[in-house]
């Protein structure tokens, strides 16, 4: 079968048929399966890690999601990441009346027809977006949600040009190549390393026979990474914590307490009483800010202003996993919220309605919040020295 979507190649004596797709195209899908039908080849490889590949076989998965466990391994911005994705996905989706990922199920439905091994050839989502947090600089950290939230709402405007050049292309590649003209140091993690992770893996899928089905915006990368060696182990590697968010956090416990003790020996007891009730009283409105701007239970609101004069200079807790912790055991999310999860993740108003993505803004909102009344605090009590 010849298309301009397909590409031939041979390595190692093994045949590799490449075809290249948009994930919210009838035509993609519909090659998908003639291509492997047609083809037979030993195995099918397909742009999905372990991970997606099971949802994609069991959409019920996300029934199984503890969230107070996601909180507690401190997973909430990497579960939010990922809801944030696929609701731009989903939502380009509808417009052109295709489920988000048609051509991948019909690749392992064709597959499977067949008798050949599907072999999810894509790096671990959760690796992919741990690599990209941690390679981030605080800023662009600080703009990621704003950006996310304007992603949604282009969602919903986007044009009928737009749409034409979405029917070539990744729905998925698109939305990451937006954010990457905004935040260029995630392009790396999440396309780049992607292109020569995907190369490995097919390269080295069993068989002499392979059919690749990837994002068309991927297919270049991939075949100019096919004659290079991979470090593999490297690609899969998450950084460590960079040293600096432990030192700064150690720096503002000193720093608070040093203001605090100064203030008591170069103008009083009474200015350093001052300090701080002032340091409690704009930390904990600024957690409180946070947890109502996401409209959380008002013993939530609570918990995050008691929370906040101390967690915010605490070195190994933080405001927004305290909020989170008690938000998700008074509003403990019930089987219809994650029933309700693929429905609501497509507005900015069911971000908010539910329960499981209400928590995962709660902890972001709160820990933004958290820091800005830190900020303010410090020059607040620095005035009662005078």
């Amino acid at each position: 079968m010849e298309h301009a979507d397909i590409h031939r190649r041979s390595f190692d004596g093994k045949e590799v048929v490449f075809v290249g797709t948009a994930h919210v195209s009838k035509e993609s899908a519909e090659l998908v399966e003639a291509v492997i039908e047609e083809e037979k080849p030993d195995t099918v490889c397909v742009e999905l890690c372990k991970t997606r590949l099971e949802a994609l076989k069991n959409p019920r998965k996300w029934l199984e999601t503890d969230i107070v466990k996601v909180i507690k391994e401190k997973r909430t911005s990497v579960l939010l990441s990922q809801l944030l994705m696929a609701s731009f996905q989903k939502r380009m989706a509808e417009k052109f009346d295709i489920r988000p990922g048609e051509e991948m199920h019909r690749a392992v439905v064709a597959a499977e027809k067949i008798g050949a091994e599907v072999v999810p050839a894509d790096r671990d989502i959760r690796v992919t977006l741990m690599r990209t947090w941690r390679k981030m600089g605080w800023w662009s950290k600080f703009k990621l949600l704003p950006e996310a939230v304007a992603s949604l709402i282009m969602a919903e405007e986007i044009g009928e040009e737009e749409i034409e050049k979405l029917k070539k292309r990744d729905a998925l590649e698109v939305a990451l190549n937006l954010f990457g003209q905004k935040l260029p140091e995630i392009k790396t993690t999440l396309i780049d390393e992607r292109d020569e992770y995907l190369s490995h893996t097919i390269r080295r899928a069993p068989g002499m026979k392979v059919v690749a089905v990837v994002g068309a915006g991927h297919v270049p990368g991939i075949l100019k990474n096919q004659g290079k060696e991979v470090d593999i182990e490297a690609l899969n590697e998450v950084p460590p914590k960079g040293p600096w968010s432990d030192v700064v956090q150690w720096v503002l416990l000193t720093g608070v307490l040093g203001l605090i003790i100064g203030g008591f020996f170069h103008a009083g007891s009474q200015a350093s009483f001052n300090m701080v009730k002032s340091w409690v009283a704009i930390t904990a409105l600024s957690a409180a800010v946070g947890a109502l701007a996401v409209l959380a239970h008002p013993l939530t609101i609570v918990t995050a202003a008691i929370s906040a004069p101390v967690a915010t200079i605490h070195p190994f807790i933080a405001t927004g996993w305290i909020a989170g912790l008690a938000e998700a055991s008074l509003r403990k999310p019930q089987v219809k919220d994650f029933l309700d999860l693929a429905e609501d993740i497509k507005t900015v108003r069911g971000f908010w309605r539910n329960k499981i993505t209400r928590i995962l803004l709660l902890v972001v909102f709160v820990n933004l919040t958290a820091s800005a009344g830190t900020l303010a605090a410090i020059p607040a009590m620095m005035h009662f020295l005078r």
